[in-house]
């Protein structure tokens, strides 16, 4: 188990070390691969301390700027002449003059009327307009006064004769059989084959003795000296050896594998009676001509219509008056003459021309404008001392001491070192105490050497071999 060192027993100068550096430094981990070591050797994450150099640089305490004073800007009271109202235009109307005139006015538009009948006062409908429209007359063009008949004209037939198929063209098919002959013939009703026999194989028993498992090395946590330095160190790793492993088995050997045997079985023959054809059935084909009557059919050659024609124009011969008559017949408009005011000269507007008025002022006018004059102040610097990382802490692997390689002398000998160097490691007992393992952080502090366990860096500052 490892032994955890309360906080509370660090020193403030340990733990200042521990936690130095600035609030967003941070530490480069190299510890993703361990090293490469020989069985026995024990490594330990560490912590390499950052590297800092001081240099001095000189810094702007007051950065340069400039002072500026105003000249206030000179006047001159002089008198000006100055328009108090300007000039502009009156504008007066000039009424509009009248006379009369005599004006004729249509007080009742003509009217028009489409109508049927003798007394002319029933209108027409519109299907016998349109009648009159599909037979070739323009009604808004006809004058007033214009009539139109209604004529009909019945549909015309005529007889003609025509072939009639009455039964279509076809053939009549007659069937001759087919020929046969019975003949003997030797068949096969099952062919010759092959059938292949399994031999199975033959073993024999023999001892053997077998590796199971090769000789390797591992790496495996180490225990003692530091085990606890901060959150990310105190890691120890050792590569330890471990031999192969045998087992003595039984072994199975194959002394003739398995094979097969091939057999061939012959074709079985029977003789049967068949029937071979000598001439394949036929088909005869004779034609049968079609069948046509004379019929005699009433066929029309023109449609009944019913057409208009303007009174007194000649109908066809075989055209008759239905009866129907359409006029088209109306009223004159009716005028009025009227008195009217005629405008003869509109109204105008006069414009009248009104001067500017103008006035002496006193004014002060410029003579030198305001201005500035800048005054410049100079910077102030100041020369201070700077510690600059070139070299972050990170985390490595480094060989240490652990209980897997380390002996009672050699912990004597670095509680011996450390009480020489000013360090209290505790008893001089060759126990790895928690007072040593203090000792030995705050000596690895102080000396700016790798943390996280006892290095042979930490062996060699220390004299220890």
């Amino acid at each position: 188990m490892r032994t955890l060192i309360p906080t509370s027993t660090l020193t403030a100068a340990v733990l200042g070390a521990l936690f130095s550096g600035s609030a967003g430094a941070q530490t480069i981990d190299n510890t993703q691969t361990l090293p490469d070591a020989r069985a026995g050797e024990c490594y330990a994450k560490v912590v390499v301390p950052a590297k800092y150099t001081t240099q001095e640089e000189t810094v702007i305490v007051q950065e340069a700027s400039e002072r500026i004073e105003v000249i206030p800007a000179k006047y001159e009271t002089v008198e000006q002449t100055v328009v108090v109202k300007e000039a502009s235009q009156q504008i007066t109307s000039v009424a509009a003059v009248f006379e009369e005139a005599s004006e004729r006015v249509e007080v009742r538009p003509a009217e028009t009327l489409w109508s049927v009948g003798t007394d002319k006062s029933k209108p027409a409908s519109p299907s016998a307009l349109e009648g009159i429209a599909r037979s070739g007359v323009d009604l808004a063009a006809t004058p007033i006064g214009t009539c139109f008949r209604e004529y009909f004209t019945p549909a015309e037939y005529k007889t003609q004769t025509q072939q009639v198929l009455v039964k279509p063209s076809s053939e009549t098919i007659s069937v001759v059989p087919a020929k046969f002959e019975t003949v003997e013939e030797r068949i096969v009703v099952k062919e010759a084959g092959t059938q292949v026999v399994d031999v199975p194989p033959v073993y024999r028993t023999e001892k053997q003795q077998i590796q199971v498992e090769q000789a390797k090395t591992i790496w495996k946590k180490g225990r003692g000296l530091i085990e606890r330095i901060d959150n990310v160190t105190g890691e120890i790793m050792c590569l330890v050896e471990i031999p192969a492993r045998f087992e003595t088995v039984n072994r199975t050997v194959l002394e003739k594998p398995a094979s097969t045997k091939t057999i061939n079985i012959p074709a079985v023959y029977k003789t049967v009676k068949v029937q071979r054809m000598i001439e394949p059935a036929a088909e005869q084909r004779v034609p049968v001509p079609a069948k046509f009557n004379e019929v005699t059919s009433r066929v029309k050659t023109a449609d009944a219509a019913f057409y208009w024609l303007k009174k007194g124009e000649s109908a066809a011969e075989n055209a008759k008056y239905t009866g129907n008559e359409v006029c088209h017949v109306g009223t004159p408009a009716e005028y009025r003459t009227v008195k009217t005011q005629v405008l003869k000269t509109p109204s105008t507007t006069r414009v009248v021309e009104v001067p500017a008025q103008y006035d002496t002022v006193k004014v002060s006018r410029l003579l030198t404008p305001a201005a500035e004059r800048r005054i410049p102040i100079p910077e102030k610097t100041k020369t201070v001392s700077k510690r600059i990382e070139i070299e972050p802490s990170r985390l490595e692997w480094r060989a240490v001491l652990c209980e897997t390689n380390m002996t009672d002398d050699i912990v004597t000998n670095l509680q011996n070192a450390l009480k020489r160097e000013g360090f209290d490691p505790g008893s001089i007992d060759g126990v790895m105490g928690s007072q040593t393992e203090l000792a030995v952080e705050e000596y690895q502090l102080k000396n700016n050497l790798d943390r996280g366990g006892l290095t042979y860096q930490t062996l060699k500052s220390l004299g220890i071999r």
